[in-house]
């Protein structure tokens, strides 16, 4: 099989889907490797470092895809990448596509296979693919969070961690998945007051035995959500629900409750995020203001850190794009039910309920197409 790997050409994304060491690896297992000139460079990674494992370099975009049989991305194809796309290809890359209709149908009409990152799931609902970015994400939204509580960026001029005699700022962080656990781990530790609320009982005990001493846990609902954000200094919203829109736990109304110059941090933004007044920005324009709340909606925070970013990301893609590269895709998610429920579009059909749910589209079962 031949891999290709394009430049990634959304605002200030510089991740690579496959780093030398992968491609070596696909390589030694038989397949060409095909990258788009420059394509690493952002992670820090040459060219000659690919072409020194034995993989070819491509001039251009349109060269990469017109060859290759599989796509590996790290987002999803923006609409400049659009007319590349073909059927019988395979593209495994994050689509997300039940926050975007418009490029849910540019895939169905493409007629391309599309195996989605973010809804690979195993038996025990963990999501392998999704999890180091949400590491990622759930980390950085802290550290942005606090650069954006500073005066200079219109916050309320408080230092997260406080000083002896000053109290700490006060983190809500909604959601008690990896982004977090990740969030509530780095606000902590910067002696942050954190506040964890989640809908799930059963994850508030796990975490109450493994979150220090100044995380507080609350059952989400309603009432406490309101009643957490009014004090809070920075919101992270963290809500996930595989596949499928976030929830929108924070209304407009809502920001009249919060103070002035406290910051929200939506890392759900990818999934539509869970603030009804959040919108989609860039690592170059990161934040706006709405009723004197700050905002920040980087759909791709991970690529502000690309070097920690591509490296985790590809440990964990690796091994799937080695099964889908040797069985091809139909045999690989025959013989693997996580890789099976990454299967979103294919056929110019729907496979994914989350997706089909949020557009009112006729839902397919994956497993007909893979008989």
């Amino acid at each position: 099989m031949l891999i290709g790997v394009p430049k990634e050409i959304k605002t200030n994304e510089n991740r690579i889907a496959l780093v030398p060491a992968g491609a070596e690896a696909l390589i030694a297992a038989g397949h060409q490797v095909l990258i788009e000139k420059g394509a690493g460079e952002g992670s820090g990674f040459d060219d000659s470092d690919f072409t020194a494992v034995g993989a070819q370099i491509a001039p251009d975009a349109a060269a990469t895809w017109a060859k290759a049989d599989m796509i590996m991305k790290v987002k999803e194809p923006i609409e400049r990448e659009w007319p590349h796309m073909r059927r019988g290809q395979t593209i495994f890359t994050y689509f997300h596509f039940a926050a975007d209709e418009k490029l849910t149908k540019a895939h169905l009409d493409s007629g391309a296979t599309c195996i989605a990152y973010e809804t690979v799931e195993l038996p025990s609902r963990e999501l392998p693919l999704l999890t180091p970015m949400s590491e990622v994400a759930g980390r950085m939204a802290v550290q942005e969070g606090a650069k954006y509580l500073e005066k200079l960026y219109g916050g309320r001029g408080v230092l997260l961690g406080g000083v002896p005699g000053v109290a700490p700022a006060k983190c809500v962080i909604l959601g008690g998945g990896i982004v977090g656990i990740n969030a509530a781990k780095m606000a902590a530790g910067m002696g942050a007051k954190v506040v964890i609320l989640d809908i799930s009982l059963e994850r508030l005990r796990y975490l109450s035995d493994v979150m220090p001493a100044n995380v507080q846990l609350i059952h989400s609902n309603r009432h406490n959500i309101l009643e957490q954000i009014a004090t809070a200094d920075l919101v992270v919203g963290g809500v996930l629900i595989p596949g499928a829109k976030a929830p929108k736990l924070v209304r407009r109304e809502d920001l009249k409750k919060m103070r002035p110059g406290s910051v929200i941090v939506d890392v759900a933004i990818d999934q539509g995020g869970c603030v009804e007044t959040i919108k989609a920005t860039t690592h170059e324009n990161p934040t706006y203001v709405v009723d004197g709340v700050i905002h920040y909606g980087v759909a791709n925070m991970p690529g502000g850190v690309p070097r920690t970013s591509t490296l985790a990301l590809t440990n964990a893609t690796l091994p799937y794009a080695l099964q889908l590269a040797n069985k091809g895709w139909r045999q690989a998610l025959r013989d693997n039910g996580a890789l099976l429920k990454g299967l979103n579009v294919v056929d110019g059909k729907v496979t994914y309920p989350g997706v089909a749910e949020a557009f009112g589209l006729p839902f397919h079962e994956p497993a007909q197409f893979v008989g």
